[in-house]
């Protein structure tokens, strides 16, 4: 599940929309639990939408519940599980990252939980290069899930020295064309990436053999964003092998990120070009100035906005609109929507700045 399918499934309107999510486990025997859990997360759902609505009125949306649930093999399990079921749609999706326990019915499926949960996992994009064809994958951790229908991947070098072949004319030098025209795709593909950059800025894993990564090379504007490589011809390595290639490199690259961004946030404060403390954190995000928010690991905090939605209070004070189980997700997720980037560092690393910093834009 990436971003594009949480942005479809919060565009579904229409009571009910079921939604039911828990933690899952990869191996046993810790996951022989799961499948019990998830069934009594069923009964409770099938329950409540009887005493609710009726059963007859429920009738089919419960079938098509119990036919999905059975569909799940819970040896595949991941570290999360969350089911959506509506009259028109029953939709089951393993995750790499934990989940609450929960039953939800309303009028749109409740996708707050996989948002927060996404934002705080490693996630990168891996760009897999060849001639036949280039696939896109967006990554969280070692889950690799592929973009393909709707997508501009994968794309096929369909130009000459790719599908086309070279014209027979000992006057042109094919050497030097095929390599202009690699340049060419080179180019379309990251244009394309530019796209799914320009809405979630991710940094990059780019895989392909020598020859085609150095073309991309020549050609990427993205080359800020490109944390590591993986060399090697990959055409036919699957998505699950594949993130287990390319995880422990982009693991190390992030490691090494980190440490650097302390530098550029003692940098940003000689320049006073930020923020510290939730409190101030939160309203310079609102505003629009956060360009990086830096966030210790386990850090959480609830709290209360006030009416104007730019101060936040203690947890239960005041009258605001709005108390929030945890204010620090929210800021990570106004962050992201306002364009800025997201680090998180080792806890205790903040220390000074109480646990959150934000480098401020100007």
């Amino acid at each position: 599940m990436n971003r594009q399918d949480i942005l479809a499934l919060e565009a579904l309107r229409g009571y009910p929309c079921l939604t039911i999510t828990l933690p899952t486990h990869r191996t046993s025997p810790d996951n022989r639990q799961d499948p019990i859990r998830l069934k009594n997360l069923g009964r409770e759902a099938a329950e409540r939408l009887t005493a609710e609505l009726g059963k007859r009125d429920v009738e089919a949306m419960l079938r098509s519940l119990d036919e999905l649930v059975e569909t799940i093999n819970h040896a595949q399990n991941l570290d999360g599980l969350a089911l959506f079921v509506s009259a028109d749609l029953a939709r089951a999706e393993r995750l790499p990252f934990t989940l609450a326990e929960r039953v939800m019915v309303d009028e749109s499926f409740f996708t707050r939980d996989l948002v927060f949960a996404m934002n705080r996992s490693p996630r990168y994009w891996v760009l897999a290069l060849s001639e036949q064809p280039t696939r896109l994958f967006e990554a969280s951790r070692d889950s690799l899930e592929e973009l393909t229908a709707g997508s501009l991947f994968p794309m096929t070098h369909g130009g000459q020295g790719g599908a086309q072949g070279l014209p027979n004319d000992p006057a042109i030098n094919a050497s030097r064309l095929r390599d202009e025209h690699h340049r060419i795709f080179f180019r379309n593909v990251d244009q394309a990436l530019g796209t799914y950059m320009a809405d979630d800025p991710l940094p990059v894993a780019v895989v392909g053999v020598d020859r085609w990564i150095a073309f991309f090379s020549e050609v990427t504007t993205h080359s800020n964003q490109i944390l590591t490589t993986l060399t090697g011809n990959h055409d036919q390595t699957s998505a699950h092998e594949l993130g287990k290639l390319v995880w422990p490199l982009m693991r190390e690259s992030l490691a090494a990120r980190r440490a650097g961004i302390l530098d550029e946030l003692n940098a940003a404060v000689g320049g006073q070009r930020s923020a510290s403390t939730l409190g101030e954190v939160w309203r310079f995000a609102h505003e629009g100035r956060g360009a990086t928010l830096v966030v210790e690991e386990s850090y959480h905090e609830a709290a209360t906005v006030d009416e104007s939605g730019l101060h936040l209070l203690p947890a239960g004070a005041g009258d605001g609109p709005a108390a929030l189980d945890d204010a620090v997700d929210e800021v990570i997720a106004k962050v992201l929507a306002m364009g800025g980037r997201v680090v998180f560092v080792d806890d205790g690393a903040l220390a000074i700045h109480s646990k959150i910093a934000l480098i401020l834009r100007y």
